[in-house]
């Protein structure tokens, strides 16, 4: 997570590095939730609750933007935050995490220091309070619109809900700087390679997209930048392979040159 100013909440991280541990499990019915698994998605808080006080978070604006991941790695030594985190609406935080069971270790938070005016400031003060802690975890429903509920040693709460994650098809995946593309319903792709803007056709079928030849508006932009149009129109061409998880979409030729695209 990029920061320049940080206020840490931890007194310090987890001695060793942060593990995906054995697995918790919560049964649904006749499905048995992996509390593990809440690391392959995103997550948007709803409310927090403290001394039996409900917090929501705020709809305009915050909604949009908040969002926590949570990613096991190796821990940095003597870092502030970690690759875990995210926002609820504000601020950005960044925490070491560690998943032992049904236990959701959280460390070594850390957070950038803008004013969050109202009842997104309130939310995120409430949101960091509990989250800063180990949290028994509690995941039901089904896949695609699941519910996870993270309960501090004080029996404070956090509800979070699963994102969803974009469709293919009518989302536009920036490429980078500029650049982006757009497979609609009829099987055309629009989009730019950074300077110049493109069109053409596009099959989604079993996995791969096809691509016509695409039309180009014919700019003259800096050297650099014309490389990486070069490089985009020639992996944006013919029989492509893609895999698209949550956010984002990873394109790769059969000579194995890929580029990763994220939902905008």
């Amino acid at each position: 997570m990029k920061r320049t100013t940080y206020a840490k909440y931890a007194a310090a991280a987890l001695a060793g590095t942060t593990v995906l541990a054995a697995c918790g499990t919560e049964t649904v019915g006749t499905r048995t939730q992996d509390v593990s698994t809440i690391a392959d998605t995103s997550w948007v808080p709803q409310k927090v609750t403290v001394d039996g006080k409900d917090y929501v978070l705020p709809r305009k604006g915050a909604q949009r933007k908040a969002h926590i991941d949570f990613k096991p790695g190796t821990a940095e030594p003597d870092g502030d935050g970690g690759e875990s985190g995210g926002s609820v609406g504000c601020n950005s935080i960044g925490v070491d995490v560690a998943i032992e069971g049904d236990t959701v270790r959280v460390s070594d938070l850390a957070m950038t220091l803008m004013g969050c005016p109202g009842a997104v400031g309130e939310f995120e003060e409430k949101f960091v309070g509990v989250f800063d802690n180990d949290l028994k975890a509690r995941l039901v429903g089904p896949s695609g619109s699941r519910t996870l509920t993270l309960t501090s040693p004080q029996d404070d709460t956090i509800t979070l809900r699963e994102k969803k994650a974009p469709a293919l098809k009518g989302t536009r995946w920036s490429l980078g700087e500029n650049a982006y593309l757009t497979l609609t319903r009829n099987n055309t792709v629009t989009g730019s390679l950074g300077c110049n803007t493109f069109k053409g056709r596009a099959t989604v079928k079993d996995g791969t997209i096809e691509f016509g030849r695409l039309a180009t508006t014919r700019m003259m932009c800096s050297g650099p930048v014309m490389k990486t149009e070069r490089e985009l129109a020639e992996i944006l061409s013919g029989k492509v392979s893609y895999q698209q998880k949550q956010g984002s979409l990873k394109i790769t030729k059969a000579s194995g040159e890929s580029v990763t695209a994220h939902a905008e």
